[in-house]
């Protein structure tokens, strides 16, 4: 819920009768906690649940609330501070299904035709592969967009990007479910394990692409110059670094610098490229303010 908060308050209100706007912002960033508290126990419930009943009805409720509730919380933490954004929540939402859906499906039909195994460079065409898929749900959200703000581009982004994250953990979840014999306890620990590390993968790595193409973009078309083609190809070699370091590493087995060394480097090195990013944007959505500029938008 936005709050606006007016510029000045009735002659007859008292100190006491004044609410206290900072507390109310504050609230409303913490909101992130509260949807991450409250589905976490939820799906603690689910699995006890399921042990205790083995109700395979409930299964896939509890494995899709398990691989959705860090997604979820991740896009809530940036759309609660979008800032000066008028980014609206359905659009948001939009960009997490179009996000994921299409980019699963895209990524599932055009790895098997231009990928090999064998090739050298397997995870990076990977990471180039999935970057791409990943955003054509934004393409789709974007036309009916003024994308000409980085911020839009940044929570839209991470949204497209969870969304994508959320549906791939599912697989992943399902898939260590057959290969188990129906062990929940696999189950549970690849849904725990990917949701810890969805922060720092796809949702990251798409949100620093389409900031970066919402920036550089006009009001009604995008522009593909440079800086997005740089990019991507570094939001692809992010993703290269983190599928392919186990292998790489595996052929220097002396080096002290080990996989988890190496992927830790990958999440601070996309962190603070997403951190910087944050920062330009609002910085310029500040300056656009001041020009008397008008915030950009979707209209329904």
């Amino acid at each position: 819920m936005d709050i606006t908060i007016p510029e000045e308050l009735p002659d007859n209100a008292t100190t006491e009768q004044q609410p206290n706007y900072e507390e109310m912002q504050s609230n409303r960033n913490l909101s992130w906690l509260k949807v991450f508290t409250g589905g976490l126990l939820l799906y603690i419930f689910g699995v006890f649940a399921l042990a205790a009943t083995r109700n395979t009805n409930i299964f896939p409720t509890v494995v899709m609330l398990g691989n959705f509730l860090v997604p979820i919380t991740y896009v809530a933490f940036f759309y609660q501070r979008r800032h000066l954004s008028k980014l609206d929540m359905p659009t948001t939402a939009w960009a997490f299904f179009y996000g994921g859906m299409l980019g699963v499906l895209a990524a599932a039909t055009l790895e098997p035709i231009f990928l090999s195994q064998k090739s050298l460079f397997y995870s990076f065409e990977v990471g180039l592969i999935e970057e791409f898929a990943k955003i054509i749900g934004v393409l789709i959200i974007a036309k009916r967009c003024f994308h000409d703000s980085e911020m839009d581009g940044l929570i839209l982004g991470a949204a497209s990007g969870m969304g994508f994250a959320a549906l791939e953990s599912t697989g992943y979840a399902f898939t260590a479910f057959l290969n188990s014999g129906g062990s929940l306890s696999q189950t549970v620990l690849i849904t725990l394990v990917r949701g810890l590390i969805a922060p720092i993968g796809h949702g990251t790595w798409t949100a620093i692409l389409v900031s970066t193409m919402f920036r550089e973009s006009g009001p009604r078309k995008f522009h593909i110059n440079l800086k997005v083609i740089g990019g991507y190809i570094t939001v692809a070699a992010l993703h290269g670094l983190w599928n392919g370091l186990p292998e790489v590493l595996s052929l220097f087995p002396q080096t002290a610098f080990n996989v988890f060394t190496g992927q830790i480097s990958v999440a601070i090195v996309g962190f603070y490229l997403l951190w910087r990013h944050y920062r330009e944007a609002k910085r310029l959505q500040t300056e656009r303010l001041r020009q008397g500029i008008q915030q950009s938008g979707c209209w329904k």
